[in-house]
């Protein structure tokens, strides 16, 4: 494996001086040295990975030095747009390298929404005609890796990327791991929620440990699956599912259940469901100031007011809860609003350790949610 230590020295030596992206659980060690080691005006944690690109193009303009981008796979979809309309070399000619997790990589076990995107990284980045390799786990191969995809980017004016497979990085841990402070969980917040929601009210659930927390709480208290729908990729887009669901099934409250880091990833679709205003639909974030799922780095959750952000676009109610009871009265209140309520709750990092995963499949997820929407 690769001390992380190693290869960001061995990106150093090269001239990257800044580093920018989402991070990924495949490169969460380095991901973790990365925000340990590099000032803070050098490294910058993106809402989403095509602003990571944008970022990252601004250091060049700035400074002429080559950035760098960390994304998971999943993420790169979200910089096709910068990549080739920005990036690429028949345009502005940006010079940088993307470190990007595999999830998914073909004859690896991984969950089901990273074997399509796993299957296709390489074929994305062939399409988009950006040169790459697989970064080898011995680091006696991998300074010539880094030193081969140096050349090009130098020579050429242009992205390189490196694939990164699971198990490359040796393990770090985090040492400036920021406190956030909660008096909940997020499985207690979910468990207060589901509790207090009206019996036909469905659930539109975001990515990560939400969704797994959502289903075991489920089985712990005998309830259907058959009313939530577990997003468990599509980072940030549980709102505009949650939203579709509810302007067109009027007689259903439908809620969100969001995370911090997927709602500010396209935090832009808070003026969709504010505009668009459905009289049945409850949006709340559970905000831990953190990427829990992927290490826990850090959001700007903490740090900004989505409850005005939410205001501002046209939520006709927004409140930030703290506590079991200012959750459970905040639920409440919110089903006697006909307009979109927005819920920010302040929750602790960390799950625990023998949380489990969903038994069904997405596809019988999807077939049980359909039905019950449908009756």
């Amino acid at each position: 494996m690769i001390k992380p230590q190693f290869f960001y020295n061995l990106l150093l030596d090269e001239g990257t001086d800044f580093f920018t992206g989402v991070p990924d659980s495949l490169l969460k060690n380095f991901c973790a040295y990365v925000t340990d080691t590099a000032a803070k005006d050098s490294h910058t944690i993106a809402a989403n990975e095509g602003c990571a690109v944008a970022l990252a193009s601004g250091h060049y303009f700035a400074t002429g030095n080559i950035p760098l981008v960390y994304m998971q796979n999943s993420g790169l979809g979200n910089t096709v747009n910068p990549l080739l309309s920005l990036a690429d070399k028949a345009v502005y000619s940006v010079p940088m390298l993307l470190v990007i997790g595999w999830r998914g990589e073909p004859g690896v076990h991984d969950e089901p929404q990273h074997i399509k995107q796993g299957k296709v990284t390489c074929s994305i980045l062939d399409a988009m005609q950006i040169p790459y390799c697989v970064l080898e786990a011995e680091e006696s191969n991998v300074a010539l890796q880094v030193k081969k995809a140096y050349e090009y980017i130098k020579k050429e004016s242009a992205p390189y990327a490196l694939v990164i497979r699971k198990g490359t990085f040796d393990s770090y841990t985090l040492q400036s791991n920021e406190a956030v402070p909660a008096r909940m969980s997020r499985e207690e917040a979910i468990e207060k929620i589901i509790l207090n929601a009206p019996d036909n009210a469905a659930f539109v659930s975001t990515t990560g440990m939400a969704s797994r927390e959502l289903y075991e709480l489920r089985e712990k208290h005998g309830q259907n699956h058959s009313r939530d729908f577990l997003t468990v990729g599509s980072m940030g887009h549980a709102s505009q599912i949650a939203l579709g669901i509810a302007l067109s099934k009027s007689d259903k409250t439908v809620f969100c259940i969001d995370g911090d880091g997927a709602a500010i990833m396209h935090l832009g679709a808070l003026t969709t469901v504010g505009t668009q205003k459905p009289k049945n639909m409850i949006h709340i974030v559970l905000n831990n100031g953190a990427h829990d799922s992927v290490g826990g780095q850090p959001t700007a959750g903490r740090k900004i007011d989505l409850c005005a952000a939410a205001c501002a676009c046209g939520y006709a109610h927004t409140v930030r809860v703290h506590t079991a009871e200012e959750l459970q009265s905040a639920v409440k209140n919110a089903q006697s609003f006909s307009a979109p309520v927005f819920i920010e709750v302040y929750v602790s990092k960390g799950s625990r350790p023998d949380l489990g995963r969903p038994k069904s499949s997405p596809i019988e997820n999807k077939k049980a949610f359909m039905e019950f929407l449908g009756e």
